[in-house]
Protein backbone atom coordinates (compact mmCIF):
# COMPACT_ATOMS: atom_id res chain seq x y z
CA UNK A 1 0.00 0.00 0.00
CA UNK A 2 1.44 2.95 -0.93
CA UNK A 3 2.06 6.24 1.84
CA UNK A 4 -0.20 9.24 2.02
CA UNK A 5 1.21 12.56 1.73
CA UNK A 6 0.10 15.03 4.54
CA UNK A 7 -2.01 17.56 3.83
CA UNK A 8 0.92 20.18 3.86
CA UNK A 9 3.11 18.47 1.24
CA UNK A 10 0.51 18.53 -1.14
CA UNK A 11 -0.15 21.82 -0.73
CA UNK A 12 3.56 22.28 -1.19
CA UNK A 13 3.37 20.43 -4.39
CA UNK A 14 0.67 22.47 -5.35
CA UNK A 15 2.65 25.66 -4.89
CA UNK A 16 5.84 24.21 -6.25
CA UNK A 17 4.37 23.33 -9.37
CA UNK A 18 2.39 26.66 -10.02
CA UNK A 19 5.79 28.45 -9.28
CA UNK A 20 7.56 26.18 -11.90
CA UNK A 21 4.90 27.15 -14.17
CA UNK A 22 4.85 30.80 -13.65
CA UNK A 23 9.07 30.83 -14.23
CA UNK A 24 8.69 28.72 -17.59
CA UNK A 25 6.30 31.16 -19.07
CA UNK A 26 8.85 34.21 -17.49
CA UNK A 27 12.05 32.79 -18.94
CA UNK A 28 10.62 32.17 -22.22
CA UNK A 29 8.86 35.30 -22.79
CA UNK A 30 12.28 36.88 -21.72
CA UNK A 31 14.71 34.68 -23.60
CA UNK A 32 12.78 34.03 -26.70
CA UNK A 33 11.95 38.23 -26.89
CA UNK A 34 8.38 36.99 -27.55
CA UNK A 35 6.77 40.86 -27.78
CA UNK A 36 4.39 41.66 -25.40
CA UNK A 37 1.42 41.77 -27.15
CA UNK A 38 1.99 38.28 -27.93
CA UNK A 39 2.84 37.22 -24.66
CA UNK A 40 3.24 39.26 -21.98
CA UNK A 41 5.88 38.53 -19.15
CA UNK A 42 3.92 37.26 -15.42
CA UNK A 43 5.24 41.16 -14.14
CA UNK A 44 3.90 42.56 -17.20
CA UNK A 45 0.00 40.89 -16.49
CA UNK A 46 0.32 41.92 -12.92
CA UNK A 47 0.73 45.44 -13.85
CA UNK A 48 -2.02 45.28 -16.08
CA UNK A 49 -4.43 45.89 -12.48
CA UNK A 50 -3.15 49.32 -12.94
CA UNK A 51 -4.78 50.10 -16.06
CA UNK A 52 -8.15 51.95 -15.50
CA UNK A 53 -10.44 49.01 -16.58
CA UNK A 54 -12.48 48.94 -13.52
CA UNK A 55 -10.83 45.34 -12.30
CA UNK A 56 -12.96 45.10 -8.75
CA UNK A 57 -16.57 45.59 -10.20
CA UNK A 58 -15.97 43.60 -13.68
CA UNK A 59 -14.60 40.70 -11.34
CA UNK A 60 -17.44 41.27 -8.99
CA UNK A 61 -19.93 40.96 -11.71
CA UNK A 62 -18.41 37.83 -13.64
CA UNK A 63 -18.06 36.29 -9.56
CA UNK A 64 -21.59 37.12 -9.13
CA UNK A 65 -22.55 35.27 -12.60
CA UNK A 66 -20.66 32.26 -12.02
CA UNK A 67 -21.74 31.78 -7.92
CA UNK A 68 -25.52 32.57 -9.14
CA UNK A 69 -25.94 30.48 -11.86
CA UNK A 70 -23.95 27.45 -10.21
CA UNK A 71 -25.60 27.30 -7.12
CA UNK A 72 -29.48 27.79 -8.90
CA UNK A 73 -28.25 24.20 -10.70
CA UNK A 74 -26.91 22.91 -7.54
CA UNK A 75 -29.98 23.52 -6.25
CA UNK A 76 -32.58 22.32 -8.77
CA UNK A 77 -29.82 19.41 -9.99
CA UNK A 78 -30.23 17.88 -6.04
CA UNK A 79 -34.10 18.63 -5.89
CA UNK A 80 -35.01 17.15 -9.01
CA UNK A 81 -32.73 14.03 -8.90
CA UNK A 82 -34.44 13.56 -5.87
CA UNK A 83 -37.93 14.24 -6.96
CA UNK A 84 -36.59 11.81 -9.58
CA UNK A 85 -35.50 8.96 -7.01
CA UNK A 86 -39.28 9.22 -5.19
CA UNK A 87 -40.85 8.56 -8.55
CA UNK A 88 -39.93 6.90 -11.20
CA UNK A 89 -43.08 8.15 -13.39
CA UNK A 90 -41.68 11.41 -13.58
CA UNK A 91 -38.19 9.88 -14.39
CA UNK A 92 -39.32 8.54 -17.34
CA UNK A 93 -41.60 11.41 -18.40
CA UNK A 94 -38.88 14.42 -17.51
CA UNK A 95 -35.33 12.70 -17.82
CA UNK A 96 -35.02 12.01 -21.65
CA UNK A 97 -36.34 15.37 -22.22
CA UNK A 98 -34.14 17.50 -19.67
CA UNK A 99 -31.01 15.24 -21.76
CA UNK A 100 -32.34 15.88 -25.52
CA UNK A 101 -32.88 19.48 -24.38
CA UNK A 102 -29.34 19.69 -22.63
CA UNK A 103 -27.81 18.65 -26.01
CA UNK A 104 -28.12 22.15 -27.87
CA UNK A 105 -25.53 24.03 -27.93
CA UNK A 106 -25.50 26.86 -25.00
CA UNK A 107 -23.59 29.07 -27.76
CA UNK A 108 -26.46 28.39 -29.94
CA UNK A 109 -28.91 29.52 -26.88
CA UNK A 110 -27.34 32.21 -25.75
CA UNK A 111 -29.12 34.48 -28.23
CA UNK A 112 -32.38 33.18 -27.58
CA UNK A 113 -31.56 33.81 -23.91
CA UNK A 114 -30.78 37.45 -24.38
CA UNK A 115 -33.89 38.04 -26.54
CA UNK A 116 -35.92 36.94 -23.66
CA UNK A 117 -33.98 38.57 -20.61
CA UNK A 118 -32.54 41.59 -22.40
CA UNK A 119 -28.90 40.78 -22.05
CA UNK A 120 -26.64 41.45 -18.47
CA UNK A 121 -26.27 40.06 -15.74
CA UNK A 122 -28.95 37.75 -15.13
CA UNK A 123 -29.07 35.93 -18.95
CA UNK A 124 -25.47 35.26 -18.17
CA UNK A 125 -26.27 33.37 -14.76
CA UNK A 126 -28.71 31.88 -16.65
CA UNK A 127 -26.69 30.24 -19.12
CA UNK A 128 -24.06 29.69 -16.57
CA UNK A 129 -27.03 27.46 -15.05
CA UNK A 130 -27.80 25.70 -18.11
CA UNK A 131 -24.48 24.47 -18.27
CA UNK A 132 -23.97 22.89 -15.11
CA UNK A 133 -27.46 21.62 -14.02
CA UNK A 134 -27.18 18.55 -16.11
CA UNK A 135 -24.33 16.75 -14.01
CA UNK A 136 -25.22 17.84 -10.62
CA UNK A 137 -28.75 15.78 -11.61
CA UNK A 138 -27.15 12.73 -13.32
CA UNK A 139 -24.46 12.09 -10.55
CA UNK A 140 -26.93 12.77 -7.99
CA UNK A 141 -29.53 10.94 -9.06
CA UNK A 142 -27.20 7.52 -9.68
CA UNK A 143 -26.22 8.56 -5.94
CA UNK A 144 -29.59 8.33 -5.19
CA UNK A 145 -29.98 4.42 -6.50
CA UNK A 146 -26.33 3.48 -5.47
CA UNK A 147 -27.63 1.78 -2.31
CA UNK A 148 -26.90 -1.52 -1.26
CA UNK A 149 -30.51 -4.04 -1.95
CA UNK A 150 -29.78 -5.64 1.70
CA UNK A 151 -29.33 -2.16 3.20
CA UNK A 152 -32.81 -0.96 1.92
CA UNK A 153 -34.66 -4.36 2.54
CA UNK A 154 -33.19 -4.51 6.14
CA UNK A 155 -34.40 -0.81 6.92
CA UNK A 156 -38.00 -1.30 5.31
CA UNK A 157 -38.29 -4.58 7.39
CA UNK A 158 -37.66 -2.44 10.59
CA UNK A 159 -40.85 -0.34 8.67
CA UNK A 160 -39.07 2.79 8.42
CA UNK A 161 -40.83 5.23 6.57
CA UNK A 162 -39.81 6.54 3.12
CA UNK A 163 -38.27 9.54 4.72
CA UNK A 164 -36.16 7.62 6.77
CA UNK A 165 -35.21 5.59 4.30
CA UNK A 166 -34.11 8.67 2.29
CA UNK A 167 -32.85 10.72 5.46
CA UNK A 168 -30.69 7.88 6.76
CA UNK A 169 -29.75 5.68 4.02
CA UNK A 170 -30.04 7.25 0.39
CA UNK A 171 -28.83 10.54 1.27
CA UNK A 172 -25.92 10.14 3.00
CA UNK A 173 -24.76 7.33 0.52
CA UNK A 174 -25.43 9.78 -2.21
CA UNK A 175 -23.39 12.36 -0.89
CA UNK A 176 -19.62 11.33 -2.52
CA UNK A 177 -21.67 11.51 -6.14
CA UNK A 178 -23.12 14.82 -5.43
CA UNK A 179 -20.40 16.38 -4.43
CA UNK A 180 -18.08 14.63 -7.50
CA UNK A 181 -21.07 16.14 -9.99
CA UNK A 182 -20.58 19.44 -8.45
CA UNK A 183 -16.90 19.61 -8.66
CA UNK A 184 -17.36 19.29 -12.51
CA UNK A 185 -19.91 21.57 -12.67
CA UNK A 186 -17.33 24.27 -11.48
CA UNK A 187 -15.58 24.34 -14.59
CA UNK A 188 -18.42 24.21 -16.94
CA UNK A 189 -20.16 27.37 -14.55
CA UNK A 190 -17.17 29.49 -15.60
CA UNK A 191 -17.31 28.63 -18.77
CA UNK A 192 -21.06 29.38 -19.30
CA UNK A 193 -20.85 33.03 -17.88
CA UNK A 194 -18.01 33.82 -19.88
CA UNK A 195 -19.67 32.66 -23.37
CA UNK A 196 -22.46 34.62 -21.67
CA UNK A 197 -20.30 37.46 -21.76
CA UNK A 198 -18.70 37.17 -25.09
CA UNK A 199 -22.31 36.68 -26.84
CA UNK A 200 -23.63 39.80 -25.47
CA UNK A 201 -22.96 42.12 -22.22
CA UNK A 202 -22.11 45.61 -21.06
CA UNK A 203 -20.11 44.71 -17.97
CA UNK A 204 -17.67 41.51 -16.64
CA UNK A 205 -14.36 39.69 -17.03
CA UNK A 206 -15.45 38.40 -20.39
CA UNK A 207 -16.64 41.99 -21.98
CA UNK A 208 -13.39 43.37 -20.83
CA UNK A 209 -11.35 41.37 -22.90
CA UNK A 210 -13.06 41.99 -25.63
CA UNK A 211 -12.70 45.68 -25.13
CA UNK A 212 -9.00 45.17 -24.72
CA UNK A 213 -8.63 42.60 -27.90
CA UNK A 214 -9.11 45.84 -30.05
CA UNK A 215 -5.82 47.39 -28.55
CA UNK A 216 -3.96 44.54 -28.13
CA UNK A 217 -3.42 45.08 -24.74
CA UNK A 218 -2.99 41.47 -24.71
CA UNK A 219 -1.99 41.72 -20.52
CA UNK A 220 -4.77 42.85 -19.43
CA UNK A 221 -6.77 39.79 -21.30
CA UNK A 222 -4.34 37.52 -19.51
CA UNK A 223 -5.16 39.23 -15.82
CA UNK A 224 -8.44 39.10 -16.90
CA UNK A 225 -8.26 35.07 -17.99
CA UNK A 226 -6.26 35.07 -14.28
CA UNK A 227 -8.86 36.71 -12.26
CA UNK A 228 -11.56 34.35 -14.01
CA UNK A 229 -9.38 31.35 -12.93
CA UNK A 230 -9.37 32.70 -9.75
CA UNK A 231 -12.78 32.58 -9.10
CA UNK A 232 -13.26 29.37 -10.44
CA UNK A 233 -10.51 28.35 -7.85
CA UNK A 234 -12.10 29.94 -5.19
CA UNK A 235 -15.53 28.06 -6.56
CA UNK A 236 -13.93 24.96 -6.38
CA UNK A 237 -12.19 25.28 -2.71
CA UNK A 238 -15.58 26.25 -1.33
CA UNK A 239 -17.07 22.94 -3.02
CA UNK A 240 -13.76 20.88 -1.32
CA UNK A 241 -14.41 22.28 2.11
CA UNK A 242 -18.00 21.76 2.46
CA UNK A 243 -17.02 18.26 1.28
CA UNK A 244 -15.10 17.56 3.80
CA UNK A 245 -17.63 18.35 6.18
CA UNK A 246 -20.08 16.54 5.19
CA UNK A 247 -18.61 13.47 3.49
CA UNK A 248 -17.07 10.69 5.53
CA UNK A 249 -13.54 10.35 4.25
CA UNK A 250 -13.91 6.54 3.61
CA UNK A 251 -16.90 7.69 0.94
CA UNK A 252 -14.86 9.98 -0.32
CA UNK A 253 -12.23 7.74 -1.74
CA UNK A 254 -14.90 5.45 -2.77
CA UNK A 255 -16.32 8.24 -4.80
CA UNK A 256 -12.63 9.03 -6.19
Amino acid sequence: MKPKLKAWQRWAMAIAVHALVIAVWHFWVVLAEVPAYVVPTPLQTVMALGEDYDWVHNTLVTGGEIFLGYFAAVLFGVGMAVLFSWSSTLNALLMPLIVSTNMIPKVALGPIIIVWFSYGFVPNAIIAFSICFLPILLTTARGLTEVEPDLLDLVRALRASRWQVFTKIQLPGSLPYVFSGMKVAVVLAVAGAVVGEFIASGEGLGYLMLQVQVTLDTAAMFMAVLLITLIGVLLYGMVLVLERLVVVQDRRQDAA
